[in-house]
């Protein structure tokens, strides 16, 4: 789910790029699941885990983390995960990169159905086959932001179909975080004195999620007296990671995110 650019840009940098996987609503919800495992593996990182790992290859057995710098990226669901390694952790993460991360869940719009998208024409009984998933999948089938292992494009499967049906709908938080205690996995409700310094990437285009959404985000890190950096990626929607060319425009504009984050790994 990450671009293989971004990971070589990543590691071109000097960087130990760690890219986990998570449990997948909607079996678990969104602090159950993604989150606490995300937060599972920071604490793995922060506990020597990592360091264990790289000592025990004899193709890394020469690297270490440097525990002051670890930082976190993510795109989308995986910019909302990034952030949430910002608070509700006994050690949060140097500084976050967020690419149009999916947040701000109080917000009329995660409640609204989306005109760019329609749901695709399947039943309820056949989109909820992923209940019954086990164990709980960490893959989904659909790579919106990576390199998809075929060109063949991915069959419309129970899981894929769920996602696209309760998107479309208006009614994904719904099914993935039924309880609604925004306060407990919202980054916007979260910012504080303690919240790590953040850039958000966000595409003027963005349908999917609204680039307003971040803006909240950003506004409310501002108040808060956190270091914060803001870029818009003209004429671009939503994942565009996964479609960009390496040395295109959009490639150059993206890239400052990482060019900040370095700089913040510096300090």
């Amino acid at each position: 789910m990450v671009n293989f650019d971004q990971v070589s840009d990543m590691q071109s940098r000097g960087w130990i790029v760690v890219v986990p996987e998570h449990r997948l609503c909607p079996q678990v919800d969104i602090l159950e699941g993604p989150i606490s495992d995300a937060r599972d593996c920071l604490s793995w990182i922060y506990s020597g885990g990592l360091d264990g790992e790289l000592s025990s290859n004899d193709t890394t057995k020469d690297f270490r983390v440097d525990m002051n710098n670890v930082c976190a990226f993510g795109t989308s669901s995986g910019g909302a995960l990034a952030l949430s390694l910002g608070f509700g952790v006994e050690r949060p993460v140097k500084a976050v990169l967020d690419f149009y991360g999916a947040i701000n869940y109080a917000d009329p719009f995660w409640t609204s159905s989306i005109d760019a998208m329609k749901a695709p024409p399947v039943s309820e009984e056949f989109i909820n086959q992923v209940y019954e998933e086990k164990p709980i999948p960490t893959q989904g089938g659909v790579s919106l932001e990576g390199q998809a292992k075929s060109d063949k494009p991915p069959s419309l499967g129970p899981r894929p179909a769920f996602a696209f049906t309760h998107i479309a709908n208006g009614t994904l938080m719904d099914v993935c975080f039924p309880s609604k205690d925004w306060q407990a996995v919202d980054p916007v409700l979260n910012v504080g004195k303690e919240f790590p310094p953040t850039c958000i990437v966000h595409g003027q285009e963005d349908k999917m999620v609204p680039m307003y959404l971040s803006r909240v985000l950003y506004d409310k890190l501002g108040e808060a007296g956190i270091d914060r950096e803001w870029i818009e990626v003209p004429g671009e929607g939503h994942t565009f990671a996964g479609k960009m060319e390496k040395g295109g425009t959009t490639w150059g504009v993206q890239r400052k995110g990482f060019d900040w984050l370095e700089k913040q790994i510096k300090k």
